[in-house]
């Protein structure tokens, strides 16, 4: 047992005495006080520093980086005594199944409509078939305009009601009517629902039948430019599902407000106009006069790569558990790079690997928790968060036993943080554990500064999130407790700039990790009292997740 550890157990002998059941919130917090908030395990640096490393190539799933990141991790977990996933085979993989798919040729995108010239490909639209088949085509797909393509009854909002698209191509706006609007009584106002996500809009479009989903791509409510749609590597992963992805729409894709200019010019109207006329609730689709053609010729090919799942079994209820989660991939090496083609993926996201690992090897030094406690490190969150996808679907124990989870991606290396950033805030009663916690390090939650973005729905959190189970996402802000709130803002966006899904994103000796140690204790004091207590926390009345987390309340009971 390392020295932190062994303080932490002398300073909480008061919660050994008595049954983890009988532990209250304020023997907690009392033990709490006991320890130094800048340092919850002396072990994390190494693990951060070595899964960073070059040795470990970037960690891409499917290559010798991944072998040695499970081998690591496998091994730590192990040592500690965490009980292995795969107990047959006693190791801690979850294979997932994965399909790599990149399109070799894709077409312009052309109309029935002689007024329009084709849509140059990557300049004008950007296409793909999710479907995995080598040819995918559309041939006169009748396009409709239909808002921004959202079903949300608990928003009283059903941009589909009363219309018939089998067949058809469907054209969208990004985001959803509140940022629109900036009303904070439609949808969440600015802060961006899980309906503003191009990702729903395209999985409803196919629930309603469409053969084609199109997204008007405006940099301010997308978040980001043309350039990261149209920049990168075409090349996209999915989960290999025996249906071959047959039940998405043929084709998906993008095109720029400029030229969603052109194609509202055939019913005598501007994108403007008809964002606007978006908005309104009673709004009706409107069918845009011409058809569309777009054809994709895709290559294929299967791989696997797995999920590290550890856990601790809980004494009395076992099956009921607290989740913390954080996905070990990166985006591996650019062979063409002459200087540094390792993306070592420091922040993004050996830190948060390195976090759960020091919480693992923290709660197994404690006494056994009365609820299960389990750690996903998940693959190909790069990819499309298809690691916690697959988690979800095939979960260890049951999600409506899921007492609530932790997700941890891209941690605070700044140093102190006076502020603990809640991404989505507002979404879901997880933020009153924390909020105590909070308190007693002498610091304040804040909600993330920008939530147009849309960022709790861009981390692997989110996969449990749309399948009720209430998830925590948060971290160390901008408020540095020395240098104040500009010298964190200035941390971020040089971040951001320079090492970003860059090889620039190393670790780095000169990182002041005590941010992340104050850090690990709030998510392991939140982890441990949901472990021992009888609550379950919910999502807030009117959160587009409660509805589904309600529904399973029965087997809770």
């Amino acid at each position: 047992m390392n020295k932190h550890l062994l303080v932490f157990a002398m300073a909480g002998l008061s919660l050994v005495a008595c049954s983890p059941a009988e532990q209250t919130a304020d023997q907690t917090q009392a033990a709490y006080a006991a320890v130094d908030p800048y340092s919850f395990n002396e072990n994390y640096t190494d693990y951060l520093q070595t899964l960073s490393s070059d040795e470990f190539e970037g960690r891409a799933p499917a290559s010798e980086g991944e072998r040695k990141t499970v081998e690591f991790v496998e091994g730590k977990f192990r040592e500690w005594g965490l009980k292995p996933y795969n107990a047959k085979e006693n190791n801690y993989q979850q294979q997932v199944p994965l399909v790599r798919m990149l399109p070799t040729q894709v077409s312009d995108m052309s109309f029935s409509s002689e007024q329009l010239e084709a849509f140059e490909y990557r300049r004008d639209m950007m296409a793909w078939s999710p479907r995995v088949q080598e040819q995918t085509e559309l041939t006169n797909s009748e396009m409709v305009f239909v808002g921004y393509g959202i079903v949300a009854p608990e928003f009283g909002w059903n941009d589909y009601e009363g219309l018939d698209v089998e067949g058809k191509t469907v054209v969208m706006l990004v985001n959803d009517p509140g940022y629109d609007t900036q009303d904070p009584e439609v949808f969440n106002g600015k802060a961006m629902t899980y309906y503003g996500r191009w990702t729903y809009k395209f999985e409803e479009a196919a629930r309603q039948g469409a053969a084609g989903a199109i997204v008007i791509h405006e940099t301010g409510p997308a978040g980001y430019g043309w350039g990261v749609i149209a920049g990168g590597s075409p090349m996209r992963f999915d989960l290999a599902r025996e249906n071959k992805n047959m039940d998405r729409v043929a084709i998906e894709g993008w095109i720029t407000d400029s030229k969603a200019d052109e194609l509202f010019a055939l019913v005598d109207s501007n994108y403007a106009e008809m964002r606007t006329a978006a908005q309104q609730p009673n709004f009706k689709p409107i069918a845009l006069k011409t058809s569309m053609n777009v054809s994709v010729r895709t290559k294929f090919d299967y791989l696997s790569s797995p999920n590290l799942i550890g856990y601790i079994e809980g004494k009395s209820r076992p099956e009921e558990h607290v989740i913390y989660m954080a996905h070990w991939d990166h985006l591996g090496v650019d062979p063409v790079n002459p200087d540094d083609g390792i993306f070592n993926g420091g922040q993004d996201n050996a830190s948060g690997t390195a976090g759960v690992m020091a919480l693992a090897e923290f709660f197994a030094s404690q006494p056994q928790p009365e609820r299960s406690i389990v750690f996903v490190l998940v693959t190909a969150e790069e990819r499309g968060l298809l690691g916690s996808d697959w988690y979800a679907d095939n979960p260890m124990l049951p999600l409506s036993k899921a007492v609530g989870g932790i997700n941890t991606d891209v941690l605070n290396v700044y140093g102190p943080m006076k502020d603990m950033v809640v991404v989505g805030h507002g979404n879901s009663e997880m933020e009153n554990y924390l909020a105590k916690y909070v308190e007693k390090q002498g610091r304040y939650i804040a909600p993330e500064p920008t939530p147009e973005a849309g960022s709790f729905y861009r981390s692997d959190h989110f996969n449990l999130a749309k399948r009720g189970v209430p998830m925590l996402y948060a971290k160390g802000g901008n408020d540095h407790v020395e240098f104040g709130v500009e010298y964190g803002q200035q941390k971020r966006a040089e971040y951001v700039k320079v090492a970003y899904h860059k090889p620039a994103d190393e670790f780095d000796p000169s990182w002041d990790l005590r941010g992340v140690q104050q850090d690990l204790w709030l998510y392991y004091w939140v982890g441990n009292e949901l472990a021992n207590n009888n609550d379950w926390p919910n999502w807030y009345q009117g959160n587009e997740f409660r509805g589904i987390r309600d529904a399973s309340a029965d087997e809770r009971n």
